[in-house]
């Protein structure tokens, strides 16, 4: 059971990172051409809901939205509450 759990849990926060990975970078490219961007509620609620490590790969690498406090840190306690998650869940509940 335990396994099972952190397999699925493990595969959604890797798809949840990729995703947001790319919707930095499309913010990103957007915010160059000057065109409709995406919105910031929308990065940083996919950095919450499981894509913080994408959301933190996206600022560095892409050198977008660092100048914000807020990304930086939704993202960083976002990536605190996804590490403690499955240490809760294996060592308490299952």
């Amino acid at each position: 059971m335990n396994s099972y759990f952190l397999i699925g849990y493990i595969a959604f926060i890797v798809v949840m990172s990729i995703i947001t990975f790319f919707l930095y970078l499309s913010d990103k490219n957007k915010a160059k051409e000057k065109k409709w961007r995406v919105k910031e509620s929308v990065l940083l609620g996919m950095g919450f809901l499981g894509g913080a490590v994408g959301g933190l790969l996206g600022m560095k690498i892409f050198r977008h939205k660092t100048l914000h406090w807020y990304f930086w840190f939704v993202n960083f306690l976002s990536l605190i509450i996804h590490i403690a998650i499955p240490l809760v869940v294996c060592l308490y509940v299952l």
